[in-house]
C-alpha cells in the first residue's frame, strides 16, 4: 500500500467508488466534494471493481438523492450516498424503506450540526443520532485511516449481511483533515468481496424478466409479523461486521473491534465514546497513565447499530468504578442522550457492573473545541464522590450549572513530538490551498508524516481562514486544535489587531507576518501585547509584503505561493532546494490549463520571495517597549441591548474569543439584535476608493452598485456643511430642483469596505480612486463616523423609485460577509432600500443566509426611526413556504385589526373625533405607505386615551399591525430551480401576495458551485466537470403560465432603472411576484475579476445571454402588452416592436469591448472557457447549442409578446 495524503471525505470516497455501481447525490456541507471527486476519477479512468466507473448524478435535493439510491439498489445496483445534517434529515423516509427492504445500500455521512435556534455548518453527531431508529446499522470512524478502513467494512458487511449501512466520520474534524495514510488499493479489496452475495442481490433485482412486487399497502392481520421476519438479519450482523473487519485488518495490518478497549488493564476511570474523540482521549490518557499515575480507559465504540451489548461489557475492565460516557450531541427531554442511554441499558442487560457509577457528558457541539485538558478535567470529575451527571464540557454553563471547569493545560508526549503552525489568512487568498500543498508536499516525503486542519467563518471568501499543520516523524493523530505551536503565520495585517495569535505560539518560536510595515513603523501598528510576546518568547520575527509581490506578479489576492515558499524556507522541516522544486512543479501540474503564463507569473513569485523576507530585530526599533495608543472612541450606542451583545458576544467572537463567552449571555431562542457588522470594522481591503468632488456627476451609481454599502451619497443642509470637518469634501447638489441649497458628498467606509472596485470601474464621471488602504485610512475613517453621526437622512427628497432617491435612502443591508465584487447583495441591499421599513424577509438557506446573518454578524440594520427588516431563515428546501406561513400569519392577524377598527367606527361609544382617523386608516389599509401614515395618526389619538377603554387598549396593542407589511423570499437558484421548487410552485400558484426574489448564480455557489438547473449548457460546474449537456431551465417563462403571476428578468449592471422599476411593480403587484436576477459569482471565474461583476451583467445583456422582461398581469387587463421584454436583439433593429422596449436608461460607464454574441461574453468566464481547453471538440459542441438555447428562449420570449 501507498502512502498519501488524504482527508476524510477523500477516504471514503475512494473506497465508495470501488464497491459502488451508482452514487446520487445532492451537495452539502463539509462532504460536498465527495460526489465531484469520485466523477472527475471517473473521466480520468479509474474503474471500480466492476470494471466501470462510478455513475454519479446529482438530484434536485437529497430527498431526491435518497429516493434515486432506493430504486438504484431495488433495480439491482450497488447504490451509495454522501450528505450531512439536514440533507440526511430529508432522508430518513427513504431511509426506513431501504432498511425494511433489505438493500445493501450504504451512506456516507461526514456527520454535522442540525439547524435548531441557529444553523451551523459544523461538526457534531446530531443528525446520524436522528437517524437510529431507522434499521440502519451504523458505524463510527474517528480518523482519515479508520474512514478509509470503516468504509471497506461498511460496503463489505452490507453486501455480506443485506443491511444498509449508515457509516459516519466526524464533519470537518475528520471529514477536511489531511492525514498522511496507508491507501487501501482496489486489487487488494477484490478478494475481500463476497461475489456470491453480490450475484444473488442483482438476481433478487426488480426485473420484468422475473418481476416481483414490492412497497405494498399491508393491513393490521399482517404488518406487525412481517415487521418482525427481519430480526435474524440484525441478529446475525454484528458478527458480519466483525468478520469484515478481520478481513479488512488481513490486508491492512490495522486491527479493529466492534467496540475496542485502550487503556490501564486496572482502570477505575473509563470513557465510552465515538468518532474523533476517541483518539483525544487515547492520547491524553496515555500521558496520564504514564506521567502522572492516573488508572484510566477509554472505550471506543464503532458499531453504533446493532448494539454490542456483549462486546460492550467484555471490553470493559473489571475493575472499572466509574464510567462517563460522551455524547457529541443534545436531545431535550430524554433521559439521558442516546450513546449514555445505550450504555446504560446494555450494562444492565448484561447483568455486569451493578455498582459501576454511570455518568453521561455532552461535548464538541458544532465542532467545539475537545481537547486533553477537557478529557483530564473529566478524568478528575468522574474521581470525586459526587460527579455531575449530567454533565458539559469545553463550555462555561453559568446557567444550569452543568459544565465541569477546565483549569490545567495538558501538553501530551504526542504533540511535544511533532513541529506544528497556525496560519491565520483571509479566505481567497491561497493559504488553505497553499497549507494542502505543503502538506502533500511534506506529507509524502519518505519518514514524514504530515496532518492538516483548517477553520474557517462562514464568511464568504473575505471571511478568517485559520490553517493548522503538523509535521511529525510517525502517524499524526492528534484530533484538536494546536496549543503550542512552533510557527504562526499572519497572512492578513488587519488581523494583529484581531486575534491574539501569539499565545499558542512557543518560546523561540518563528512568527511572520505579511504587512507592508517598514520596521520603524511596528510599533505604531502591532498592539502592545504583541509586541511584549514576541520579545518575552524571545519569538524569530520575520516581516514580507507578499500582497506586493502578488501584485508585482498579477496573482492578487492570491498570495499563497510566497507565504508557502517562506515557510519551506523558515521551517526547515525539508531541504529548501528540494521544497520549492516540489512546489513549482505543483503548481505547474495544478495551473496547466491556465496557460504558461499564469505558470510563470507564479514562479516568478517563488522566485520573490525570499530577497523580500525580514528578519526583524526589535532591540533596534525605537519605542518598541511603549505602551499602546489611546483607542479610538467608538459611537455611542443608542440601543443598551444592542451595546450588551456588542460587549458580551459580538467583540469576544469577532476576536476569537467566543468559546469564552458564558451561556447566560445568550438569548434562548437565538435572536440577535439588528445591524452588528457595523462594529466589526474588518480592514480587509488592500485598496478603497477615494472620492475626487471635482470629477463626480453626482449620479450616485457607486453607491447603487457597491456590495457592502461601503460607499454612500450624503446631502448636506447649509447648517451641516458649515459644520463639517477638515477634509470633507463638498459640492454643490445639482439635478433636480428640490436639491438647490443643499451640498453633495461620496463618503467611502474604508474599514468596511472590501476593495473590489465595482464603484471606480463603472463611475462615469472617472471620480473614484482606488488608493492604499494605508494611505487614508486614518483620514477617512473619522469623516465616515463624522457623516454618519451628523449628517440627516434626505431621503423624502428624490422619488425613491429611481437610482439617486434610492440611493438617499437608508441601506438596511450593509457591511455583509459577502464576497468582494459579489452579484447578490446590491440587489438585496436596494430592496431594502425601497421597503426595507415594511419587509419581513424569508431567507433560504445558502449563500445570502450566511452573508447576511453569521452569527454574531447581522447585516441587516434599522433606519434612525428603528424601523429595518424583520429577517427569518427556517431551511433550504421550504423558503416559499416559510415565506407564504409569513404572508398568511400577517393577512389574518390584519384582518383581526380591520374588525376592531370596523367595530370602533360602527359603535355610538367610540369618541367621535376618533371617527375620522379610524375611517381613514380602515381606507388605506392595504396601501403600504398610505396605511403606515393613517396608523400612526391613529396610533398617536389613541394613547392619550389607552385607559378609557379596553377597545382603545386591544387595538392599540396591535399597532405595530397598521402598516401593511411586505412579504419576500429570497434565496438563490439551488432554492428556486430545484430543493425549494416544488414549494416555490405552489406558493406563487396560490394567489396569495407573497414576493419572490431569486438570485440566479447558475450554480450551488455556496457549497462550491456545483451544476443547477439553473446553469446553461456547456459551462463547467461541479458534477458536470466536462460541460453540462442540457439546456438552463426557463424559470420566468415556467411561472409566466400560471397568467396572474408577475414575473422579472433584471440585470443590475445592463438596465439600472429597470432593476428598480420590476421590483417596485413587483412589490405593487396585488397578487404573487417574482424576480429573477442576473448575479455573477466567484465561481463563474471572471476573467477580470469579480470586481467587473456590474460590467459583466451589462455583457450577460448585450450578447442576448441574459433576457431583460418585465410580465405584468395588470397590463394586459388595461389593454397594455403583458409581457415587455426591456433588453435588446444583439445586432438587430430594437425599435421596440413586438411589445419591446429598448433600454430606458443604460448604465453609463464606458464598455471598452461590446459583445453581440454569446460566444464573446462567455468566453471572458472561466466556467465556459475552460471547457475549450478541457475538450475543444465538446466545447465546439456545446457552444453553438448554448447561443441556440438563447435564440430559443428570446424567440419564446417574443412569441409570448406578441398574445393579447
Amino acid at each position: 500500500m501507498k502512502k498519501q495524503i488524504l482527508d476524510g471525505c477523500t477516504a471514503a470516497a475512494h473506497v465508495a467508488f470501488a464497491l459502488s455501481d451508482v452514487a446520487t447525490v445532492y451537495p452539502i456541507t463539509p462532504i460536498a466534494a465527495m460526489g465531484d471527486t469520485a466523477q472527475k476519477w471517473g473521466l480520468q479512468g479509474r474503474r471500480n471493481l466492476m470494471g466501470q466507473p462510478l455513475e454519479v448524478k446529482e438530484m434536485e435535493s437529497e430527498l431526491g438523492a435518497a429516493g434515486a439510491v432506493h430504486g438504484a439498489a431495488a433495480a439491482g445496483a450497488l447504490a451509495t450516498t454522501f450528505t450531512a445534517s439536514q440533507g440526511l434529515m430529508l432522508m430518513i423516509p427513504n431511509m426506513y424503506k431501504i432498511a425494511g427492504e433489505l438493500l445493501p445500500v450504504v451512506f456516507h455521512v461526514g456527520c454535522r450540526s442540525l439547524a435548531t435556534h441557529a444553523l451551523s455548518i459544523f461538526g457534531d453527531h446530531q443528525d446520524v443520532m436522528a437517524c437510529r431508529a431507522t434499521g440502519f446499522s451504523m458505524l463510527a470512524s474517528s480518523s482519515v485511516q479508520e474512514t478509509m478502513d470503516l468504509a471497506l467494512v461498511a460496503h463489505l458487511s452490507a453486501i455480506e449481511g443485506s443491511l444498509p449501512v449508515l457509516h459516519f466520520f466526524d464533519g470537518w474534524r475528520t471529514s477536511s483533515e489531511m492525514d498522511t495514510i496507508d491507501v487501501i488499493d482496489y486489487e487488494s479489496m477484490r478478494p475481500l468481496v463476497n461475489w456470491e452475495k453480490v450475484n444473488l442481490f442483482r438476481c433478487h433485482s426488480m426485473n420484468p424478466e422475473h418481476p416481483d412486487l414490492r412497497g405494498s399497502a399491508q393491513n393490521p392481520d399482517v404488518y406487525f409479523q412481517n415487521r418482525e421476519a427481519a430480526n435474524r438479519f440484525y441478529d446475525a450482523f454484528p458478527a458480519i461486521v466483525q468478520q469484515a473487519m478481520d478481513k479488512v485488518s488481513s490486508i491492512t495490518g490495522r486491527n479493529y473491534h466492534l467496540v475496542d478497549y485502550h487503556g490501564a488493564p486496572d482502570a477505575d476511570r473509563v470513557i465510552i465514546v465515538m468518532g474523533s474523540a476517541a483518539d483525544v482521549v487515547s492520547e491524553t490518557l496515555d500521558y496520564l497513565n504514564s506521567e502522572n499515575g492516573y488508572r484510566t480507559g477509554v472505550v471506543k465504540v464503532r458499531l453504533y447499530r446493532p448494539f454490542p451489548v456483549r462486546e460492550l461489557c467484555e471490553a470493559l475492565p473489571p475493575s472499572v468504578r466509574c464510567i462517563a460516557v460522551l455524547d457529541r450531541t443534545k436531545e431535550p427531554g430524554a433521559c439521558h442522550e442516546p450513546l449514555c442511554e445505550d450504555v446504560i441499558t446494555a450494562l444492565h442487560d448484561c447483568g455486569k457492573f451493578r455498582d459501576t457509577r454511570i455518568i453521561g457528558g455532552r461535548y464538541g457541539l458544532s465542532s467545539k473545541e475537545f481537547n486533553p485538558s477537557m478529557v483530564k478535567a473529566i478524568f478528575d470529575e468522574m474521581a470525586r464522590e459526587e460527579p455531575r451527571n449530567p454533565f458539559t464540557i469545553g463550555i462555561t454553563d453559568d446557567v444550569t450549572r452543568l459544565s465541569i471547569p477546565v483549569t490545567e493545560t495538558v501538553e501530551t508526549n504526542v504533540a511535544s513530538g511533532t513541529y506544528q503552525t497556525i496560519l491565520y489568512a483571509i479566505g481567497n487568498d491561497g493559504t488553505v490551498g497553499g497549507t494542502k500543498q505543503v502538506a502533500q508536499i511534506i506529507g509524502n516525503t519518505p519518514g514524514l508524516y504530515a496532518q492538516a486542519y483548517f477553520s474557517y467563518s462562514a464568511k464568504k471568501s473575505g471571511g478568517y481562514t485559520i490553517s493548522q499543520l503538523r509535521i511529525g516523524k510517525k502517524p499524526v493523530t492528534s484530533a484538536y486544535a494546536i496549543d503550542g505551536a512552533d510557527y504562526v503565520g499572519c497572512h492578513k495585517s488587519s488581523y494583529v489587531r484581531r486575534f491574539d495569535m501569539l499565545d499558542k505560539i512557543k518560546p523561540g518560536g518563528i512568527f511572520v507576518l505579511n504587512s507592508p510595515w517598514t520596521p520603524d513603523r511596528m510599533p505604531e501598528k502591532l498592539p502592545a501585547d504583541m509586541r511584549k510576546a514576541i520579545t518575552e518568547k524571545k519569538l524569530r520575527f520575520y516581516n514580507i509584503d507578499a500582497d506586493r509581490i502578488a501584485a508585482v506578479c498579477g496573482l492578487s489576492p492570491r498570495i499563497n505561493m510566497v507565504m508557502e515558499t517562506v515557510f519551506l524556507y523558515l521551517s526547515g522541516l525539508i531541504p529548501f532546494d528540494e521544497g520549492v522544486a516540489a512546489l513549482k512543479e505543483r503548481l505547474s501540474e495544478t495551473y496547466r490549463h491556465e496557460g504558461g503564463d499564469v505558470v510563470s507569473r507564479n514562479i516568478k513569485a517563488v522566485d520573490m520571495t525570499i530577497a523580500a523576507l525580514k528578519e526583524i530585530n526589535v532591540s533596534e526599533i525605537s519605542g518598541w517597549s511603549d505602551p499602546e495608543a489611546p483607542a479610538r472612541p467608538e459611537p455611542a450606542f443608542a440601543d443598551s441591548a444592542l451595546e450588551t451583545f456588542i460587549r458580551t458576544i459580538h467583540t469576544p467572537c469577532i476576536k476569537g474569543r467566543g468559546d469564552l463567552i458564558p451561556v447566560s449571555a445568550f438569548s434562548p431562542d437565538g435572536k440577535m439584535p439588528m445591524g452588528t457588522t457595523a462594529c466589526e470594522h474588518r480592514r480587509i481591503a488592500t485598496r478603497v476608493p477615494v472620492w475626487n468632488a471635482d470629477k463626480c456627476v453626482e449620479c450616485a451609481e457607486c453607491s447603487l452598485v457597491c456590495p457592502h454599502a461601503a460607499i454612500r451619497p450624503f446631502l448636506l443642509s447649509a447648517e451641516e456643511a458649515a459644520k463639517a470637518p477638515e477634509g470633507f469634501a463638498l459640492k454643490d447638489a445639482t439635478g433636480a430642483q428640490q436639491l438647490k441649497g443643499y451640498r453633495f458628498h461620496i463618503q467611502n467606509f474604508p474599514e468596511d469596505c472590501l476593495g473590489c472596485s465595482s464603484c471606480s470601474i463603472i463611475c462615469p464621471g472617472h471620480a473614484l480612486t482606488m488608493t492604499p488602504l494605508e494611505d487614508v485610512v486614518d483620514r477617512e475613517v473619522p469623516l465616515a463616523m463624522w457623516a454618519m453621526a451628523n449628517v440627516t437622512l434626505k431621503d423624502r427628497l428624490l422619488p425613491a423609485e429611481t437610482v439617486n432617491g434610492s440611493q438617499l435612502r437608508q441601506p438596511c443591508l450593509q457591511f455583509s460577509g459577502a464576497c468582494a465584487g459579489c452579484g447578490e447583495t446590491p440587489y438585496v441591499k436596494l430592496l431594502t432600500q425601497l421597503f426595507g421599513q415594511r419587509m419581513l424577509i424569508a431567507n433560504a438557506t445558502g449563500c445570502s443566509s450566511i452573508w447576511g446573518a453569521n452569527y454574531p454578524s447581522n447585516a441587516y440594520c434599522t433606519d434612525p426611526q428603528g424601523k429595518g427588516p424583520a429577517w427569518g431563515n427556517s431551511l433550504f428546501e421550504d423558503n416559499g413556504e416559510y415565506g407564504y406561513g409569513m404572508l398568511v400569519a400577517l393577512e389574518h392577524r390584519r384582518k383581526r385589526v380591520a374588525m376592531q377598527v370596523r367595530e370602533l367606527i360602527d359603535s355610538p361609544d367610540t369618541l367621535p373625533y376618533l371617527k375620522q382617523p379610524l375611517e381613514a386608516w380602515y381606507s388605506a389599509m392595504d396601501d403600504p405607505e398610505l396605511s403606515a401614515a393613517t396608523g400612526g395618526q391613529l396610533r398617536a389619538m389613541l394613547e392619550p386615551v389607552r385607559d378609557l377603554s379596553p377597545a382603545y387598549a386591544a387595538l392599540l396593542e396591535e399597532a405595530d399591525l397598521f402598516g401593511r407589511k411586505t412579504v419576500w423570499a429570497i434565496g438563490g437558484d439551488g432554492w428556486a430551480y430545484d430543493i425549494g421548487f416544488a414549494g416555490l410552485d405552489h406558493v406563487l400558484a396560490s394567489g396569495e401576495p407573497v414576493k419572490v426574489l431569486v438570485m440566479d448564480t447558475e450554480c450551488y455557489s455556496n457549497t462550491g458551485g456545483q451544476t443547477s438547473k439553473a446553469t446553461p449548457r456547456s459551462a463547467v460546474a461541479k458534477y458536470n466537470p466536462d460541460g453540462k449537456r442540457v439546456a438552463k431551465k426557463e424559470l420566468g417563462r415556467m411561472m409566466m403560465t400560471y397568467g396572474n403571476v408577475y414575473v422579472a428578468s433584471v440585470a443590475l449592471g445592463a438596465n439600472y432603472q429597470q432593476t428598480i422599476d420590476a421590483l417596485a411593480e413587483a412589490e405593487r403587484y396585488p397578487g404573487p411576484a417574482i424576480v429573477i436576477a442576473y448575479c455573477p459569482c466567484l465561481n463563474h471565474g471572471i476573467r477580470p475579476g469579480l470586481g467587473h461583476s456590474i460590467v459583466e451583467q451589462r455583457r450577460a445583456v448585450e450578447a442576448g445571454y441574459w433576457p431583460l422582461y418585465r410580465y405584468n398581469p395588470q397590463a394586459a387587463a388595461e389593454g397594455r402588452p403583458a409581457l415587455t421584454i426591456d433588453s435588446v436583439i444583439p445586432g438587430a433593429d430594437n425599435s421596440g416592436a413586438n411589445g419591446s422596449s429598448p433600454l430606458t436608461e443604460s448604465p453609463r460607464y464606458p464598455d471598452p469591448e461590446p459583445v453581440s454574441t454569446v460566444e464573446q461574453f462567455a468566453m471572458n468566464e472561466d466556467r465556459y472557457a475552460d471547457l475549450s481547453m478541457i475538450d475543444p471538440t465538446e466545447a465546439g459542441i456545446l457552444r453553438p447549442q448554448l447561443q441556440a438555447d438563447c435564440n430559443r428562449n428570446r424567440e419564446a420570449l417574443e412569441h409570448f409578446a406578441k398574445k393579447p
